[in-house]
């Protein structure tokens, strides 16, 4: 018998658009306890819209229903590098972040980045360096975890003697051991909330730039693992709701401190997989919410975090050419409701795009059309040829070859020493 969708009641199509069958019946279903009649209400509003969209992809059979628009993302990316307009006035303490959006999408596009444009970010973000280590969320504001992150993985992605130059290396760690908690965790910022994300930002960010090391990170996996909890997913912080952003900080935070095993791998392997919506093909951020673009990324990302680890432990019954997800209605998804005719991608049919948006639904594009890589490298790639996204590496979330360039220049280096100088 075919599983009932926990949304709506309803059995989940046999076929899409692009015709592949359901394949979700294969992982015990989680009982759904309640669902809020405004909760119902929203879900069936999605999935009529969502329904329009895939009536009018069939009714019109021709093939480029299924293009990514490359072009209009491009110069929607590309205006957005040098101007942007006064609705963005909101992300000014999000600046750094603009700037990895932006690069990233074009490094998933496969479009270069202009030698004069990389040298004013580098610019740029060199001002919203802080004295203290870190980097702030524009020039002059106090540093944060977060545009921390975004700043060192647009330097990464740039990854030129400038841009590698731009991190003081000594007052980031300095920085980072100012957030370190007695427990394990990390502060987003000097006085500020302490969950997972400050975690995964710390051990992303002192990876790449080889600072890491075992005092700095000192109970760090076992709090994390302590953000487990009974759904599978991983909440804020312990004891919370299972989220999709979360929980791929965390376990993404496991896999650079070689932790993984300290979590219930198949728990979170249930529960990220029952996270892809049966009619849409996307994902939820958590149980009973709606699809929404950017977690094709966060939830799908953590599949290959998950695939390595089980491998690892010698699970015989991973698939070596997929992911645990059905790949192809995620892009079918992403593809047919998430692209603005005008350029950019955005959260589901009827809301706006933006930058974050199309971020994370060309990772989240990319992620599932390569599997694996060297010799395991597999492709599934929805459509025309030419929709082929260049991979992205799945911990980092930047392009693996800039990650491997940014690691091989910082462990040039030596790692910073805090200790007080002797007295001669």
């Amino acid at each position: 018998m075919p599983p009932v969708t926990p949304e709506t009641g309803q059995e989940p199509p046999e076929s899409r658009v692009s015709g592949s069958g359901p394949w979700w019946g294969h992982f015990p279903e989680l009982t759904v306890a309640f669902v809020s009649p405004r909760c119902h209400l929203r879900q069936t509003k999605v999935e009529e819209i969502v329904q329009e969209v895939f009536d009018a992809c069939k009714t019109n059979h021709h093939a480029s229903q299924f293009v990514l628009h490359r072009d209009k993302h491009f110069h929607y990316l590309k205006r957005g590098l040098r101007q942007l307009t006064e609705a963005y006035e909101c992300l000014d303490a999000s600046r750094p972040w603009l700037c990895y959006w932006i690069l990233h999408s074009l490094e998933l596009l496969d479009e270069p980045i202009p030698q004069s444009v990389a040298s004013d970010v580098c610019q740029f973000l060199s001002r919203c360096q802080s004295p203290r280590g870190g980097f702030g969320g524009g020039p002059g504001q106090d540093p944060h975890l977060a545009p921390t992150y975004a700043a060192v993985n647009a330097l990464c992605i740039i990854g030129t003697e400038e841009a590698f130059g731009v991190i003081n290396r000594k007052k980031l760690l300095e920085y980072l051991h100012s957030l370190k908690q007695p427990d394990g965790s990390f502060l987003m910022h000097v006085g500020g909330e302490v969950d997972v994300r400050s975690a995964y930002c710390a051990a992303s960010v002192a990876s790449l730039t080889n600072v890491l090391t075992p005092a700095l990170f000192a109970g760090t996996a076992e709090w994390i693992a302590r953000c487990q909890n009974w759904e599978g997913g991983i909440g804020g912080v312990p004891g919370m709701e299972a989220h999709g952003g979360y929980t791929f900080c965390g376990m993404a935070a496991l896999v650079i401190l070689k932790q993984e095993h300290l979590l219930d791998l198949r728990s979170l392997l249930r529960w990220v997989t029952h996270r892809q919506m049966r009619f849409e093909g996307g994902f939820q951020g958590r149980c009973n919410k709606l699809v929404d673009g950017c977690y094709s990324f966060w939830q799908a990302g953590l599949l290959p975090l998950l695939h390595r680890a089980l491998h690892a432990r010698g699970d015989t019954a991973l698939s070596m050419t997929h992911w645990m997800l059905d790949q192809s209605a995620l892009q079918e998804y992403i593809l047919l409701c998430c692209q603005c005719p005008a350029g950019g991608l955005l959260d589901k049919p009827g809301k706006s795009r933006d930058f974050y948006h199309t971020c994370y639904c060309l990772s989240g594009l990319a992620i599932a059309q390569h599997f694996g890589s060297g010799d395991l490298h597999h492709e599934v790639v929805l459509g025309v040829p030419e929709n082929r996204l260049q991979a992205t590496h799945p911990v980092y979330n930047i392009a693996p070859e800039k990650v491997v360039r940014a690691v091989m220049h910082f462990l040039q280096l030596p790692v910073p020493n805090l200790e007080p100088a002797a007295a001669e």
